[in-house]
């Protein structure tokens, strides 16, 4: 029994695993993009609001996979939304703006990944719900 519980235990600690490193490599990816492409933007357009409201979108449809998905679920939600978004990131980029004067950006940056956040959550969710919804034939 407790063999079993061990295995399980280690294969769904490898889903997560297995989901952390292509969301990790995403965000680092979007750092490099974001620092080429947008350098006029600096500041408006961060690689960790982009990473933030990706992942939510992505995080949404993940939520409205049937309860059977369950290692979908650790894959993508906990392992590649779990390395592809983060808190920490988030908070320091707010810190540091407060810190240097920049009240107005920081609680722009606030209220966009909060509200953008929640939108595309529920705009994920939605959208999976209509591809997984049967489809009624006259």
């Amino acid at each position: 029994m407790k063999r079993e519980l061990l295995w399980r235990e280690a294969w769904d600690l490898g889903l997560v695993a297995a989901g952390a490193i292509p969301g990790a490599l995403l965000r680092w990816r979007l750092e490099m993009v974001t620092d080429q492409a947008l350098p006029g933007l600096r500041g408006l357009v961060e690689a960790d609001l982009l990473a933030n409201l990706i992942g939510c979108l992505v995080f949404g449809a993940l939520l409205a996979q049937p309860p059977r998905r369950a290692r979908l679920f650790l894959w993508g939600a906990i392992g590649f939304c779990g390395s592809l978004t983060t808190f920490s990131s988030w908070m320091l980029e707010l810190t540091r703006a407060l810190q240097y004067g920049r009240a107005l950006p920081a609680i722009s940056v606030l209220l966009v990944s909060l509200v953008g956040g929640l939108l595309l959550t529920t705009l994920g969710y939605e959208l999976a719900q209509r591809c997984l919804r049967p489809t009624s034939r006259s």
